[in-house]
């Protein structure tokens, strides 16, 4: 997917270096006039890898337009079981369970939806190898895989509302995807986690346009890893002044 304006951006290595971390950062720059695709290690974007709970962003569309979610007022009853993250230990809705992370939610959109018509959906919207084989969850445990740059091309539809879902279920799913605000931006992402891979995909909006990035990254540490990718994707992004410095 390398196009006429990719820049490999070797410095950005720096980052990666800095936080003991192996990944790839991919970011479409989209404000002005002109798009260019800033890339820290090309070879590893282009690779496939379980897209973990971002796969919860096409999901939560799905789930809208099968009807199985009519809103995200709409509360989806918890079933009692205990599980070690306290936030999901409890009744959920679309923007706690996509702030939360909730991974009962997405495994009963799954289990309503069933594996035919999640294939149907992923081939619909060309969604990494838009498979729903194997362990389950299969968007965790399973053979569905996504690369970085596959992760652009998707993230750049929804925000422009040109997938093939009703409109103001595109806009109801990037506004749970709201992670932080400011005067005259707008930080919209998810992570993933696969338990050995890690996920921060989304973008930021400005008057003069957005900017997209998907970082993906090895989590050796496990837990000990997870704060890794936020940290290295906003200095990243920082560096290219497309979000403010933390104050």
């Amino acid at each position: 997917m390398a196009g006429p304006q990719l820049q490999e951006m070797n410095e950005w290595s720096r980052f990666f270096t800095e936080a003991d971390a192996q990944g790839c950062i991919v970011v479409l720059d989209a404000r002005g006039q002109s798009e260019t695709t800033h890339v820290y290690n090309v070879s590893r974007a282009n690779r496939r890898y379980s897209p973990a709970s971002t796969f919860k962003i096409p999901h939560s569309l799905f789930a809208l337009d099968a009807g199985l979610l009519r809103d995200e007022f709409q509360v989806i009853p918890w079933d009692g079981v205990k599980r070690p993250t306290a936030a999901w230990n409890m009744d959920q809705n679309l923007r706690s369970a996509m702030r939360n992370s909730t991974v009962w939610v997405y495994e009963r959109f799954a289990e309503e939806l069933g594996d035919a018509r999640e294939t149907d959906y992923m081939r619909k919207i060309g969604y990494g190898n838009a498979v729903a084989t194997g362990d389950k969850p299969f968007w965790v445990e399973g053979d569905l895989a996504i690369s970085s740059f596959e992760q652009i091309a998707f993230l750049q539809r929804l925000y422009r509302n040109q997938l093939p879902f009703q409109v103001a279920h595109q806009r109801l799913v990037k506004d749970v995807m709201v992670n932080e605000a400011g005067p005259d931006w707008i930080l919209r992402a998810k992570t993933g986690w696969t338990g050995k891979i890690g996920w921060w995909v989304g973008w930021v909006e400005w008057p003069s346009g957005p900017v997209f990035f998907a970082l993906n990254m090895d989590t050796p540490n496990r837990l000990g890893d997870l704060a890794k990718r936020q940290s290295i994707a906003r200095k990243v992004l920082r560096s290219i002044n497309a979000l403010p410095t933390a104050p």
